[in-house]
């Protein structure tokens, strides 16, 4: 099992490799079955099997996304954003088959030339403990809590 403050910390970390836009190394926090989900607005609880999400990224696909916004030719982020992503509210709730499941709420700030956005929610994590101490991630879910994103734009970073 996963005491509160080792997930806080883990969860810091992995905001601290976003904040500092260390991409791969955020990518390698996954085992190889890790998932990275980012379910549409207007069906927050959706499945990935049968709704359209913003994101639905298995290991292989986040970690191009991680190579892909690192590169000049990312657009959308060069140059980079600055990011801040502030967690709170962790919650372990339980451990099942070697995975334990962790709730925590988030704000990202997105600062880029004039303009600075929030997106505000909550994310779910399922983190294989199989290798402990090493932690991995096995699901990460980032539900945006807004109706809409039409006041930030697009989702070009990484929550």
């Amino acid at each position: 099992m996963l005491d509160r403050a080792s997930a806080e910390d883990f969860l810091f970390a992995e905001a601290r490799l976003l904040d500092e836009w260390r991409l791969n190394e955020w990518a390698e926090l996954f085992d190889d079955e890790g998932e990275y989900l980012v379910p549409s607005n207007d069906l927050p609880d959706g499945d990935p099997t049968t709704s359209l999400f913003l994101i639905n990224d298995d290991r292989h696909r986040l970690a191009e996304r991680a190579k892909r916004l690192l590169k000049k030719a990312a657009h959308a982020e060069f140059p980079r954003s600055i990011v801040r992503h502030f967690v709170s509210n962790v919650e372990v709730e339980g451990c099942e088959n070697g995975l334990v499941r962790l709730r925590c709420n988030y704000l990202v700030s997105r600062s880029r030339g004039t303009r600075a956005d929030l997106f505000p929610g909550h994310a779910i994590y399922d983190i294989n403990i199989a290798d402990a101490p090493r932690l991995r991630i096995r699901r990460k879910r980032v539900v945006i809590d807004c109706d809409t994103l039409r006041s930030q734009g697009r989702v070009s970073i990484i929550l």
